[in-house]
Protein backbone atom coordinates (compact mmCIF):
# COMPACT_ATOMS: atom_id res chain seq x y z
CA UNK A 1 0.00 0.00 0.00
CA UNK A 2 1.47 3.33 -1.06
CA UNK A 3 -0.19 5.95 1.12
CA UNK A 4 0.69 9.06 -1.69
CA UNK A 5 -0.07 7.54 -4.50
CA UNK A 6 -3.77 6.67 -3.27
CA UNK A 7 -4.07 10.58 -1.49
CA UNK A 8 -2.56 12.04 -5.00
CA UNK A 9 -5.41 10.23 -7.01
CA UNK A 10 -8.18 11.13 -4.71
CA UNK A 11 -7.11 14.48 -4.71
CA UNK A 12 -6.87 14.80 -8.21
CA UNK A 13 -10.55 14.07 -8.33
CA UNK A 14 -11.42 17.02 -6.09
CA UNK A 15 -13.52 19.91 -8.20
CA UNK A 16 -10.58 22.29 -6.81
CA UNK A 17 -10.33 23.63 -3.09
CA UNK A 18 -11.43 27.43 -2.82
CA UNK A 19 -9.27 30.02 -1.44
CA UNK A 20 -9.76 32.41 1.09
CA UNK A 21 -10.76 35.97 0.10
CA UNK A 22 -7.66 38.15 0.61
CA UNK A 23 -8.21 39.39 4.32
CA UNK A 24 -7.98 43.47 2.83
CA UNK A 25 -11.53 43.04 1.42
CA UNK A 26 -13.19 43.09 4.82
CA UNK A 27 -16.74 42.11 5.70
CA UNK A 28 -19.62 44.23 6.10
CA UNK A 29 -20.22 45.64 9.38
CA UNK A 30 -23.62 43.65 9.54
CA UNK A 31 -23.52 40.84 12.42
CA UNK A 32 -24.04 37.54 10.83
CA UNK A 33 -25.69 34.47 12.19
CA UNK A 34 -24.38 31.21 11.68
CA UNK A 35 -26.58 28.60 12.60
CA UNK A 36 -24.75 25.01 12.91
CA UNK A 37 -26.69 21.70 13.39
CA UNK A 38 -24.21 19.29 14.48
CA UNK A 39 -24.27 15.37 15.76
CA UNK A 40 -22.45 15.91 19.25
CA UNK A 41 -21.73 18.25 21.76
CA UNK A 42 -19.58 21.19 21.06
CA UNK A 43 -17.48 19.87 23.55
CA UNK A 44 -17.18 16.18 21.52
CA UNK A 45 -16.91 18.29 18.47
CA UNK A 46 -13.99 20.46 19.64
CA UNK A 47 -11.34 19.68 17.07
CA UNK A 48 -13.70 19.98 14.23
CA UNK A 49 -15.56 23.23 15.27
CA UNK A 50 -12.35 24.99 16.78
CA UNK A 51 -10.99 25.11 13.23
CA UNK A 52 -14.25 26.40 11.59
CA UNK A 53 -14.09 29.15 13.83
CA UNK A 54 -10.36 29.56 13.35
CA UNK A 55 -11.23 29.74 9.93
CA UNK A 56 -13.66 32.28 9.71
CA UNK A 57 -11.56 34.37 12.38
CA UNK A 58 -8.62 33.99 9.54
CA UNK A 59 -11.29 35.51 7.47
CA UNK A 60 -12.30 38.63 9.69
CA UNK A 61 -15.12 37.30 11.49
CA UNK A 62 -14.80 38.02 15.04
CA UNK A 63 -17.78 36.35 17.69
CA UNK A 64 -19.09 38.82 19.07
CA UNK A 65 -18.40 41.44 16.91
CA UNK A 66 -19.57 40.66 13.71
CA UNK A 67 -20.83 37.31 13.61
CA UNK A 68 -23.00 35.02 15.66
CA UNK A 69 -23.07 31.08 15.85
CA UNK A 70 -26.29 29.77 16.74
CA UNK A 71 -25.18 25.95 17.60
CA UNK A 72 -27.75 23.16 17.88
CA UNK A 73 -26.76 19.39 18.94
CA UNK A 74 -28.91 16.58 18.22
CA UNK A 75 -26.91 14.60 20.92
CA UNK A 76 -26.52 11.57 19.35
CA UNK A 77 -30.50 11.39 18.15
CA UNK A 78 -30.81 11.88 14.38
CA UNK A 79 -34.62 12.32 14.87
CA UNK A 80 -33.72 15.54 16.73
CA UNK A 81 -32.90 17.48 13.74
CA UNK A 82 -35.86 17.94 12.39
CA UNK A 83 -37.00 20.05 15.11
CA UNK A 84 -33.73 21.54 15.55
CA UNK A 85 -33.62 23.16 11.82
CA UNK A 86 -36.79 24.76 12.83
CA UNK A 87 -35.35 26.52 15.33
CA UNK A 88 -32.42 27.58 14.05
CA UNK A 89 -34.94 29.47 11.20
CA UNK A 90 -37.05 31.16 13.71
CA UNK A 91 -33.74 33.24 15.33
CA UNK A 92 -33.13 34.32 11.53
CA UNK A 93 -29.95 32.60 11.09
CA UNK A 94 -28.04 33.28 7.35
CA UNK A 95 -26.81 30.53 6.97
CA UNK A 96 -26.95 26.98 7.99
CA UNK A 97 -23.98 24.77 8.77
CA UNK A 98 -24.52 20.84 8.70
CA UNK A 99 -22.93 17.20 8.96
CA UNK A 100 -24.05 14.23 7.71
CA UNK A 101 -26.80 12.91 6.00
CA UNK A 102 -29.78 13.81 8.35
CA UNK A 103 -28.58 17.25 9.14
CA UNK A 104 -28.64 18.45 5.89
CA UNK A 105 -32.27 16.51 4.83
CA UNK A 106 -33.37 18.26 8.09
CA UNK A 107 -32.25 21.41 6.60
CA UNK A 108 -33.49 20.88 3.09
CA UNK A 109 -36.95 19.80 4.42
CA UNK A 110 -37.14 23.40 6.78
CA UNK A 111 -36.07 25.72 3.70
CA UNK A 112 -35.49 26.30 -0.13
CA UNK A 113 -33.87 29.79 0.69
CA UNK A 114 -31.54 30.12 3.44
CA UNK A 115 -27.93 28.37 2.34
CA UNK A 116 -27.20 25.58 3.33
CA UNK A 117 -23.15 24.76 3.55
CA UNK A 118 -22.77 21.16 4.72
CA UNK A 119 -19.10 20.76 6.81
CA UNK A 120 -19.06 16.89 5.45
CA UNK A 121 -21.83 14.69 3.81
CA UNK A 122 -21.13 11.45 2.77
CA UNK A 123 -23.34 11.48 -0.58
CA UNK A 124 -23.90 15.04 -1.56
CA UNK A 125 -25.89 13.53 -5.20
CA UNK A 126 -28.69 12.79 -2.32
CA UNK A 127 -29.23 16.73 -2.06
CA UNK A 128 -27.65 18.78 -4.74
CA UNK A 129 -28.51 18.25 -8.70
CA UNK A 130 -24.61 18.26 -9.70
CA UNK A 131 -21.15 18.33 -7.59
CA UNK A 132 -20.13 21.05 -10.16
CA UNK A 133 -23.63 23.06 -10.03
CA UNK A 134 -25.47 22.35 -7.19
CA UNK A 135 -28.48 24.42 -8.34
CA UNK A 136 -30.15 25.19 -4.94
CA UNK A 137 -29.23 26.62 -1.83
CA UNK A 138 -27.16 23.78 -0.74
CA UNK A 139 -23.38 23.49 -1.50
CA UNK A 140 -20.38 22.46 0.95
CA UNK A 141 -18.03 19.36 1.17
CA UNK A 142 -18.38 15.44 0.66
CA UNK A 143 -16.74 13.57 3.08
CA UNK A 144 -16.25 10.60 0.89
CA UNK A 145 -17.51 7.98 3.21
CA UNK A 146 -18.88 4.83 0.82
CA UNK A 147 -15.94 5.55 -1.66
CA UNK A 148 -13.39 4.73 0.91
CA UNK A 149 -15.46 1.56 2.18
CA UNK A 150 -13.42 -0.60 0.31
CA UNK A 151 -9.87 1.27 1.26
CA UNK A 152 -10.90 0.71 5.29
CA UNK A 153 -11.78 -3.41 4.32
CA UNK A 154 -7.82 -3.79 2.82
CA UNK A 155 -6.74 -2.20 5.80
CA UNK A 156 -8.18 -4.62 8.22
CA UNK A 157 -6.78 -7.75 6.11
CA UNK A 158 -3.71 -5.67 5.71
CA UNK A 159 -4.21 -5.60 9.93
CA UNK A 160 -5.66 -9.59 10.43
CA UNK A 161 -4.41 -11.06 6.76
CA UNK A 162 -6.29 -14.27 8.56
CA UNK A 163 -10.06 -12.05 8.70
CA UNK A 164 -12.80 -14.18 7.75
CA UNK A 165 -15.59 -12.29 8.37
CA UNK A 166 -15.67 -8.27 8.18
CA UNK A 167 -18.94 -6.40 10.36
CA UNK A 168 -20.60 -3.08 9.43
CA UNK A 169 -21.95 -1.37 12.60
CA UNK A 170 -23.90 0.68 10.10
CA UNK A 171 -27.26 2.57 11.09
CA UNK A 172 -29.68 1.58 8.38
CA UNK A 173 -32.11 4.15 9.15
CA UNK A 174 -29.84 6.78 8.07
CA UNK A 175 -29.45 6.97 4.26
CA UNK A 176 -26.18 6.81 3.88
CA UNK A 177 -25.71 3.40 5.35
CA UNK A 178 -26.88 1.35 2.53
CA UNK A 179 -24.58 2.51 -0.53
CA UNK A 180 -21.93 1.75 2.30
CA UNK A 181 -22.86 -1.77 3.07
CA UNK A 182 -23.11 -2.43 -0.84
CA UNK A 183 -19.79 -1.23 -0.83
CA UNK A 184 -18.31 -3.48 2.25
CA UNK A 185 -20.44 -6.53 0.62
CA UNK A 186 -18.36 -5.97 -3.07
CA UNK A 187 -15.24 -5.38 -0.78
CA UNK A 188 -16.03 -8.80 1.31
CA UNK A 189 -15.89 -10.55 -1.70
CA UNK A 190 -13.31 -9.35 -3.14
CA UNK A 191 -11.08 -10.03 -0.20
CA UNK A 192 -12.50 -13.20 0.27
CA UNK A 193 -13.79 -13.09 3.59
CA UNK A 194 -17.68 -12.82 4.57
CA UNK A 195 -19.49 -9.30 5.66
CA UNK A 196 -21.67 -8.93 8.54
CA UNK A 197 -24.52 -6.18 9.01
CA UNK A 198 -25.02 -4.85 12.62
CA UNK A 199 -27.82 -2.27 12.08
CA UNK A 200 -27.89 -0.22 14.96
CA UNK A 201 -30.48 2.84 15.30
CA UNK A 202 -29.96 3.58 18.82
CA UNK A 203 -27.53 3.39 21.88
CA UNK A 204 -28.97 -0.13 23.57
CA UNK A 205 -28.23 -1.52 20.16
CA UNK A 206 -24.31 -0.81 20.22
CA UNK A 207 -23.69 -3.61 23.21
CA UNK A 208 -25.85 -6.52 21.17
CA UNK A 209 -24.24 -5.47 18.28
CA UNK A 210 -21.07 -6.42 19.54
CA UNK A 211 -22.83 -9.72 20.90
CA UNK A 212 -23.90 -10.62 17.68
CA UNK A 213 -20.13 -9.90 16.20
CA UNK A 214 -18.64 -12.32 18.65
CA UNK A 215 -21.12 -14.70 18.05
CA UNK A 216 -20.86 -15.27 14.95
CA UNK A 217 -17.00 -15.20 15.33
CA UNK A 218 -16.02 -11.69 13.22
CA UNK A 219 -12.38 -10.93 12.61
CA UNK A 220 -13.33 -7.41 12.88
CA UNK A 221 -15.88 -4.34 12.93
CA UNK A 222 -15.80 -1.40 10.48
CA UNK A 223 -17.90 1.16 12.55
CA UNK A 224 -19.48 4.15 10.35
CA UNK A 225 -19.97 7.80 11.29
CA UNK A 226 -23.00 9.28 11.80
CA UNK A 227 -24.64 11.06 15.17
CA UNK A 228 -24.98 7.79 17.03
CA UNK A 229 -21.66 6.22 16.78
CA UNK A 230 -20.08 9.96 17.25
CA UNK A 231 -22.24 10.43 20.63
CA UNK A 232 -20.83 7.26 21.63
CA UNK A 233 -17.42 6.69 20.48
CA UNK A 234 -15.97 6.27 23.60
CA UNK A 235 -18.69 3.09 24.46
CA UNK A 236 -18.36 1.90 21.30
CA UNK A 237 -14.17 1.77 21.61
CA UNK A 238 -15.01 0.07 25.37
CA UNK A 239 -16.95 -2.36 23.57
CA UNK A 240 -14.58 -3.49 20.76
CA UNK A 241 -12.16 -3.29 23.57
CA UNK A 242 -14.15 -5.95 25.54
CA UNK A 243 -15.16 -8.27 23.27
CA UNK A 244 -11.49 -8.00 21.69
CA UNK A 245 -12.79 -7.04 18.22
CA UNK A 246 -10.40 -5.12 16.30
CA UNK A 247 -12.57 -1.87 14.75
CA UNK A 248 -11.57 0.31 12.70
CA UNK A 249 -12.99 3.79 11.66
CA UNK A 250 -13.76 7.08 9.18
CA UNK A 251 -12.32 9.75 11.26
CA UNK A 252 -9.18 10.62 14.28
CA UNK A 253 -12.14 11.26 16.86
CA UNK A 254 -12.77 7.70 17.40
CA UNK A 255 -9.25 6.76 17.96
CA UNK A 256 -8.73 9.54 20.28
CA UNK A 257 -11.59 7.85 22.14
CA UNK A 258 -9.71 4.81 22.37
CA UNK A 259 -10.21 3.19 19.06
CA UNK A 260 -7.64 1.15 17.02
CA UNK A 261 -7.60 2.29 13.48
CA UNK A 262 -9.12 5.51 11.88
CA UNK A 263 -8.56 6.20 8.01
CA UNK A 264 -10.41 8.93 5.94
CA UNK A 265 -10.51 12.28 5.38
CA UNK A 266 -9.10 15.13 7.66
CA UNK A 267 -12.86 16.40 9.56
CA UNK A 268 -10.81 19.61 10.92
CA UNK A 269 -9.69 20.61 7.42
CA UNK A 270 -13.39 19.90 5.82
CA UNK A 271 -14.87 22.52 8.51
CA UNK A 272 -11.75 24.86 8.10
CA UNK A 273 -12.86 24.87 4.42
CA UNK A 274 -16.78 25.40 5.64
CA UNK A 275 -15.51 28.37 7.03
CA UNK A 276 -14.61 29.81 3.64
CA UNK A 277 -17.82 28.79 1.75
CA UNK A 278 -19.73 31.16 4.35
CA UNK A 279 -17.45 33.56 3.74
CA UNK A 280 -18.19 33.40 0.16
CA UNK A 281 -21.62 33.58 0.33
CA UNK A 282 -21.73 36.51 2.80
CA UNK A 283 -19.82 38.68 0.21
CA UNK A 284 -22.57 37.71 -2.35
CA UNK A 285 -22.22 34.29 -3.82
CA UNK A 286 -24.83 31.88 -4.52
CA UNK A 287 -24.98 28.63 -2.97
CA UNK A 288 -25.87 27.03 -6.63
CA UNK A 289 -23.32 28.15 -8.23
CA UNK A 290 -20.45 27.07 -5.82
CA UNK A 291 -19.14 23.53 -6.78
CA UNK A 292 -19.37 20.92 -3.88
CA UNK A 293 -15.81 19.52 -3.48
CA UNK A 294 -14.65 16.63 -2.21
CA UNK A 295 -11.65 16.24 0.57
CA UNK A 296 -7.53 17.01 -0.41
CA UNK A 297 -6.74 15.93 2.58
CA UNK A 298 -6.56 12.01 4.24
CA UNK A 299 -5.36 10.64 7.23
CA UNK A 300 -4.56 7.32 8.81
CA UNK A 301 -4.14 6.85 12.73
CA UNK A 302 -2.85 4.26 14.83
CA UNK A 303 -3.35 3.35 18.76
CA UNK A 304 -0.66 1.26 19.98
CA UNK A 305 -2.26 1.31 23.24
CA UNK A 306 -5.37 -0.28 21.46
CA UNK A 307 -3.33 -2.85 19.61
CA UNK A 308 -1.66 -3.68 22.62
CA UNK A 309 -4.35 -4.01 24.56
CA UNK A 310 -5.84 -6.37 21.71
CA UNK A 311 -2.99 -8.50 21.26
CA UNK A 312 -2.22 -7.63 18.20
CA UNK A 313 0.83 -6.49 16.17
CA UNK A 314 0.56 -3.50 13.79
CA UNK A 315 2.46 -4.87 10.87
CA UNK A 316 5.79 -2.13 9.79
CA UNK A 317 3.92 -1.69 6.31
CA UNK A 318 0.83 -0.02 8.00
CA UNK A 319 2.92 2.07 10.53
CA UNK A 320 4.89 3.65 8.01
CA UNK A 321 2.13 5.11 6.39
CA UNK A 322 0.56 6.35 9.48
CA UNK A 323 0.18 9.93 9.56
CA UNK A 324 -0.19 9.95 13.22
CA UNK A 325 0.94 6.53 15.53
CA UNK A 326 -0.75 7.43 18.82
CA UNK A 327 2.25 5.23 21.50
Amino acid sequence: MRRRDFFVSLAGAAAGMLRPVALNAQPSSKIWRVGVLETTSMELNAPNFDAFRQSLRDLGYVEGKNIVIEYRSAEGRAERFVDLAADLLRVNVDVIVTRGTPAVLAAKSATTTTPIVMAAMGEPLMVVSSLAHPGGNITGLSGYATDLEAKRAQLIKELLPGAIRIAGLYNMGNPLFPPQWNELQAAAQKLKVEPQLLDVRKQADLAPAFDAATAKHASAVMVGVDALTQENRALIAELAASHRLPAIYVSKEYVDAGGLVAYGPSYPDLYRRAGIYIDKIFRGASPAELPVEQPTKFELIVNLRAAKALGLTIPPTLLATADEVIE
